[in-house]
Parts: C-alpha cells; structure tokens; sequence
C-alpha cells in the first residue's frame, strides 16, 4: 500500500510562489497556525484532498496519531515529502521553539494512520538519526524553501520521521 501522492494544485505556480514567500515571514506563519483548526476540519471533510492553503502543489495529508497523554486520537494536517513507498514528515512546527505535539505522540505511539488522497493508511513512523534526517530535512526543504527559513527560527533540533505503511 502508498500513501497517495496527491496535489491539489500546481507546484511552482504563481499561487504556489507566493504562498512560500507569505508563509517564510512570521506573521505568516502565525496566520497559518491560526487557521490549522479549521484546515483541519477541511481537510477531514474532503479525505485529504482539500486543505485551506489552496492549490499550492504541495502534498499534503493529516496525521492521526495517539495523544502520549490522553490516549486520544489526535489529527494534524501535514506537508510531506516522497521516500519511495514511505513519506517524510518534520516537526518544524513553523520555526517555534517546542516541538509539535504530534512528534512526542509519535514516539510514544510510532503506530498511527495517514489520510491522504480519499484513502486511510496504516503507518509506523521512525524517528530518523544523523544522515537519514539531513536527508529527509533536504527533501522537505526541496518541496518548499520556506523550511530552510524555519529552521533558522529555532536552536532545537526538528524532528524528521519516516512513515512507512503497514499491511
């Protein structure tokens, strides 16, 4: 099973463009935090294939992960990029200074389930080390610059994960 690589939109167009340079600057970040609750809904509402960012091009699904505390399912709209049959996805969490709370739930629960495309995958996620993460950061940043910009935000090290499909 793979996840679906699914865009709305074209990567590299002009709304694409302009979306990265608006997301680079702070307020822009704050706004799209601001609106995660609401793309959230959206995003479910359409199984994955919709998402208030518009038609940017990026491949984006929602993450549901088992929240480390409350043992509640949890759902967070994410970019990701291609690693063959898997996806990579990073905990910048716009350059802020604490990690998403995504991330620590993925440590604590690696099993969890994607929803991209209209379809449900089962994953496990792997929290990547040394090489493996430089490799999958550079492929986030090759799908949009502005994660080069988020890293330059926070002296914390992202969490970069690989999440592979299940059977």
């Amino acid at each position: 099973m793979t996840i679906p690589d699914y865009r709305w939109g074209r990567e590299g167009s002009l709304l694409s463009r302009v979306g990265t340079s608006v997301a680079s600057t702070r307020p822009g970040s704050w706004t799209i935090r601001k609106l995660m609750p609401l793309d959230r809904r959206l995003l479910l509402r359409t199984r994955g294939r919709r998402t208030l960012l518009g038609p940017i091009g990026a491949p984006t699904l929602v993450l549901e992960t088992i929240g480390r505390k409350s043992g509640e399912p949890r759902l967070s709209p994410l970019l990701f990029a291609r690693d063959g049959d898997s996806v990579i996805v990073v905990g910048s969490n716009f350059g802020q200074e604490h990690h998403p709370a995504w991330t620590g739930n993925l440590l604590a629960h690696p099993r969890a389930q994607v929803i991209a495309g209209g379809a449900e995958i089962p994953v496990v996620a792997e929290l990547l080390t040394g090489a493996e993460a430089e490799a999958g950061w550079q492929k986030m940043v090759d799908l949009t610059s502005v994660y080069a910009t988020y890293k330059t935000r926070t002296d914390r090290e992202i969490r970069v994960f690989r999440l592979t499909p299940t059977s």
